[in-house]
C-alpha cells in the first residue's frame, strides 16, 4: 500500500503523451531495428568467414576498441551540441555502414578485414548516438517522467530485437534475398529513422564551458569522483556488463554447434531474449523511484542465475524459454541503472556520465575476444556457466559495499 502523501506512480505509457517523445520513441524503434538487423548480418558473416568463436570475438573487439576511444568524446559532443544534430549525423553514418557491406557481399568481395572496418565505424556511431539519445530523453520529458521514458525507450530496443533478429536470421537463409539483402534492408530502416528525427526539437546544448574537449572530459570525471553513489552505479554496471553481456556474441555458436539450428535458430534465440526484455521493460515502466535500487539488485542476480541455467539446457526449445528470462533480467538491470544515473546527475553532465556508463558496453565487446578464446578451449556451455556465476558474485559484492545513502535526485 502506498504511503499517504507519496506521489502516485505514473501510468505505464505516460511518457508517450509527450509528442516529441513519441517521435523519439518511433524513430528509436527504426534506429534499433537497423542496429539489430545489421548486427545479425555482421555476426553471421563473421561466422561464415571464420567459423570460430575467436573470429566472432575479433569483430566485437574492433567494435569495442573504437568505442572505448570514442565514447568519452561522444559524451562531450552530446553536452556541447544540439542533440537532434548529433542524432542525425549518427543516423546517417549508421545507415551507410550496412549499405556498404551489402555492396561488398553482393559483389563477392567481402573479407574479414572489411567486416572489422565496419565494426569500427559502428563502434564510433554508437559512441555518439547513445549518450545523446539518453540525455535527450531527460531534456524532453523532465525529471518526473525519466524512469517511465527510459523503460519505454528500452522497450524499443527489445521490440527491435523481437522483429529484427528473427526476420534477419530467416532471410539470410532465403536464396533470392540472402545476406546482401539483409544488409540493404538495414539501410532502408536507417533512412526511416533519420526521417523521423527531423521532427524533433533542436535540443538545447549546455552552455559552453570554454574548456577543450579533454578539459570537459576531465571535469566530468572529477564530478563523478565527488559522488560515491554514481561511482557505485557505474562500477556495478561495469562488472555485470563486462562479464555477463558477452554471451550475446556467441549465440551463433550456441545455435549452430550446440543446438544444430543454424541461422534460423540464431535469430530465434535473439528474438526470445528480446521478447523477455520487452515484457520486462514495459512491466516495470511505472516503477516508483524509491524501488529502483532493490529491483536493480534482484535483476542483476536473476540475470546471472538465468545465464548459467541457459548454458546447461539440453534442448533448443528449453533454451529459448530460458533465454527470454536472460533477456528480461539483463534489460531491466540496464534500464534501472540508466534511470538512477539520469535522476541523480545535473543536466550539464548527462552526456558525459552516460558516456562513462557506455564504456562498460565497449568493454564487453573487447572482453568477447578473450572469452571466445576460453570458449574455444573449454567449450561454450562451461564458459557461459562461469560467466553467470561471476555475475552473481559481482552483484553480491555490490550489495555488501553499496553506499548507505540513496542516490541524490537532482532537478533538470
Amino acid at each position: 500500500m502506498r504511503a499517504a502523501g507519496s506521489p502516485k506512480p505514473p501510468g505505464r505509457f505516460a511518457a508517450l503523451g509527450n509528442r516529441h517523445f513519441r517521435l523519439l520513441f518511433v524513430g528509436g524503434l527504426f534506429t534499433f531495428l537497423t542496429m539489430q538487423v545489421a548486427g545479425i548480418a555482421r555476426a553471421w558473416l563473421a561466422f561464415e568467414l571464420t567459423g570460430s568463436n575467436t573470429g566472432l570475438g575479433g569483430v566485437m573487439l574492433a567494435f569495442g576498441f573504437c568505442s572505448i576511444i570514442a565514447i568519452p568524446y561522444g559524451g562531450v559532443i552530446s553536452d556541447r551540441f544540439p542533440k537532434r544534430t548529433v542524432l542525425l549525423v549518427a543516423g546517417v553514418l549508421q545507415t551507410a555502414t550496412p549499405v556498404c557491406l551489402g555492396v561488398v557481399v553482393a559483389t563477392g568481395t567481402e573479407t574479414y578485414w572489411i567486416l572489422i572496418a565496419a565494426s569500427v565505424v559502428q563502434g564510433g556511431v554508437i559512441s555518439i548516438l547513445a549518450p545523446a539519445r539518453l540525455s535527450f530523453i531527460s531534456e524532453i520529458v523532465g525529471r518526473e517522467a525519466i524512469t517511465n521514458a527510459v523503460f519505454l525507450s528500452m522497450s524499443t530496443v527489445q521490440l527491435a530485437r523481437v522483429a529484427g533478429p528473427a526476420s534477419a536470421g530467416v532471410l539470410i537463409g532465403v536464396a533470392f534475398f540472402g545476406l546482401a539483402g539483409v544488409f540493404f534492408a538495414a539501410g532502408v530502416l536507417g533512412i526511416l529513422s533519420v526521417a523521423l528525427l527531423i521532427g524533433l526539437p533542436r535540443g538545447t546544448p549546455a552552455s559552453h564551458s570554454g574548456r577543450s574537449a579533454l578539459g570537459d572530459i576531465a571535469d566530468g570525471l572529477r564530478f563523478v569522483r565527488s559522488r560515491p553513489d554514481l561511482v557505485h552505479l557505474l562500477l556495478v554496471s561495469f562488472g555485470v556488463v563486462l562479464i555477463g553481456f558477452p554471451h550475446m556474441a556467441f549465440l551463433p555458436v550456441v545455435a549452430e554447434q550446440v543446438h544444430n539450428s543454424g541461422s534460423t535458430g540464431f535469430g530465434f534465440l535473439n528474438a526470445a531474449a528480446a521478447v523477455g526484455a520487452a515484457v520486462g521493460s514495459i512491466s516495470l515502466a511505472n516503477l516508483e523511484r524509491r524501488r529502483l535500487r532493490p529491483f536493480q539488485t534482484r535483476s542483476g542476480l536473476a540475470f546471472g542465475a538465468s545465464l548459467a541455467v541457459f548454458a546447461v539446457m539440453p534442448g533448443f526449445y528449453a533454451a529459448l524459454a530460458v533465454m527470454a528470462v536472460v533477456g528480461a533480467t539483463s534489460s531491466v538491470f540496464q534500464a534501472l541503472n540508466n534511470s538512477m544515473l539520469l535522476t541523480s546527475t545535473p543536466v550539464e553532465y548527462h552526456g558525459r556520465v552516460q558516456s562513462l556508463l557506455m564504456l562498460s558496453f565497449s568493454g564487453f565487446a573487447i572482453a568477447a575476444l578473450p572469452i571466445g578464446i576460453v570458449a574455444d578451449a573449454i567449450g561454450i556451455r562451461t564458459t557461459l556457466v562461469v560467466l553467470g556465476v561471476l555475475v552473481i558474485a559481482v552483484m553480491t559484492v555490490a550489495r555488501i559495499v553499496e553506499p548507505r545513502s540513496m542516490p541524490e535526485e537532482t532537478t533538470l
